[in-house]
C-alpha cells in the first residue's frame, strides 16, 4: 500500500531527537528557543513564538487582539475546521466567504463584501501551500480603517483590521519575493505529523507587527499566556536565585517541548536544498502525467509571482460530481494508493449546519471540494511510486467514467 503522507524519520532526527532526551532538558528549552530564532530567520518576520499547535497559535492571537463575543473574523469557507474552531472558542462570529476557482484560496473581491463594522479580523488561508493574494487583502484593511471600530487599546494601537494568516500549509512558500510569515501582520505555521516541515505535533505564530508595536514585547508576553501566565519559565527558573514568580494573568498552556524542536532544527536543516527539493519533483512528475489529458485541472505551484511549498496536490477532475469523485477515490484505493480529500469544507460539517451555515452559499467553494482529490506526497515517495499513483488515477477516472 502507497501511504498518503507519512513523516521522514531518519537516523539524523532519531540522533537529535536522543541527543535533546539525554541533555536532561526536554520541555521547553535550549532547542525551542534556538528553533524560533532559526524561523524567524528563514522567514524573515520580526519574532517568532513555537508552541504545540498551530490551532493554539491561532486562538492566542485572537485573544491576545480582544476578539469576543460581537465581533466577527473573515475566513474562507474552503478550510479545515480549526480555522473556524478558534473564533468559537473566542465567542466571536465566523463569516465564510467563498473562494477562488483557480487555486482553493480565499476570495479578495468576497472578503471586500463581508466586511462590516464588526470585522476585526481576516484570517486567509494559504491552501495547499500556495500564498494568497497579501497585497490586496493588506490593502482592503488599509482602505477599510475608517470603518475599524476598536474595543481595546491594543485594537487602538493597530487601528484597522488585523490580518491573521492561517499559513498552516505554506511554511517555505514565497510571495513577490518574501516568505510566508512576513506577508501580514501575524502568520502561524503548522508543523503536525503531515506537513511537509514536522515536529510530531506543533506550530509556530509569526509576528511581523507594523510600528508602533515591539514585537519582541509581544513575543514575551505571548510566552507568559501560554505557559499559564507564569512571568518566568522553566528555563529562566534555573538561573541561580531565580526560582521565584508569578501568575500575571489566567493563561494556557501550549508551550513547545525540546523534544519537539529537535526535530524540527534538523527538518529545518535541509528543507530548502532537499526535502522541498524533492516535493517539487514529485510535483513536477504528477502534472506531466496528467497535463495531457484534458479530463484534468492541474494545480498551480509556480508564477512569476508566487512560489508554494508543494504540501498538498490537489488534482480536480472536470465534470463530475461528489459521488463520481467519492467512487473514483474507492477505486484508487483498491489498486492500494492511498489519496485523500481536502477539505470537507466547514460550512458542510454538522456542527456548522447547525449554527444556520449552508455550503450552498458558496458555490465555488463546494464546486472545487465535490471533485477533488489529493495525491500522496512525501519525502520517500519515489519515482516508480508516483507512476504507480498516476496509473491508479487514471485506471480509476476511466472505470468511473466510461
Amino acid at each position: 500500500m502507497i501511504p498518503f503522507s507519512p513523516p521522514r524519520i531518519d537516523d539524523e532526527i532519531c540522533n537529535e531527537v536522543v541527543a535533546a532526551l539525554k541533555s536532561g532538558w526536554i520541555t521547553t528549552g535550549p532547542r525551542t528557543k534556538e528553533f524560533e530564532k532559526q524561523i524567524t530567520s528563514y522567514c524573515g518576520n520580526k519574532n517568532t513564538l513555537c508552541l504545540n499547535s498551530a490551532t493554539a497559535g491561532l486562538e492566542i492571537i485572537l485573544r491576545w487582539f480582544g476578539v469576543g463575543p460581537g465581533d466577527e473574523v473573515i475566513l474562507p469557507a474552503y478550510t479545515y475546521s480549526a480555522t473556524a474552531n478558534v473564533i468559537m472558542h473566542c465567542g466571536a462570529t465566523p463569516i465564510f466567504t467563498d473562494v477562488n476557482e483557480s487555486d482553493f484560496n480565499i476570495s479578495v473581491e468576497a472578503i471586500e463584501k463581508a466586511i462590516t463594522p464588526k470585522t476585526k479580523v481576516i484570517m486567509p488561508v494559504d491552501f495547499a501551500g500556495w500564498p494568497c493574494d497579501f497585497d490586496a487583502i493588506n490593502n482592503l484593511s488599509e482602505k477599510y480603517r475608517s470603518k475599524f471600530i476598536a474595543a481595546n487599546d491594543i485594537q487602538k494601537q493597530l487601528g484597522r483590521i488585523l490580518i491573521l494568516s492561517d499559513a498552516a500549509h505554506s511554511f517555505g512558500a514565497s510571495y513577490k519575493g518574501k516568505k510566508t510569515g512576513s506577508l501580514c501582520d501575524v502568520s502561524v505555521f503548522s508543523f503536525h505529523a503531515v506537513k511537509n516541515l514536522t515536529t510530531a505535533e506543533g506550530g509556530a505564530v509569526a509576528l511581523n507587527l507594523p510600528s508602533p508595536f515591539n514585537n519582541e514585547e509581544v513575543y514575551k508576553y505571548l510566552c507568559i499566556k501560554t505557559l499559564h501566565g507564569q512571568n518566568k519559565d522553566a528555563l529562566a527558573k534555573t538561573q541561580k536565585g531565580n526560582w521565584k514568580y508569578d501568575v500575571i494573568e489566567a493563561g494556557y498552556k501550549c508551550n513547545m517541548t525540546d523534544i519537539a524542536a529537535a526535530i524540527g532544527l534538523i527538518e529545518l536543516k535541509r528543507y530548502d536544498n532537499d526535502t522541498l527539493v524533492r516535493r517539487r519533483e514529485i510535483f513536477d512528475r504528477y502534472s506531466d502525467g496528467f497535463k495531457n489529458d484534458t479530463r484534468f485541472i492541474l494545480p498551480i505551484y509556480q508564477t512569476n509571482e508566487k512560489t508554494g511549498c508543494y504540501h498538498l496536490y490537489p488534482l480536480r477532475i472536470k465534470n463530475i460530481t461528489e459521488e463520481q469523485r467519492d467512487l473514483i477515490i474507492k477505486e484508487i484505493f483498491d489498486q492500494d494508493v492511498s489519496v485523500n480529500v481536502h477539505f470537507i469544507p466547514v460550512p458542510s460539517m454538522s456542527y456548522y449546519k447547525g449554527l444556520g451555515y449552508s455550503i450552498q452559499n458558496y458555490p465555488q467553494t463546494f464546486k472545487n471540494y465535490s471533485c477533488e482529490i489529493s495525491l500522496p506526497v512525501y519525502y520517500d515517495l519515489d519515482n516508480k511510486k508516483v507512476d504507480t499513483v498516476i496509473k491508479a488515477v487514471l485506471h480509476a477516472v476511466n472505470k468511473v467514467l466510461c
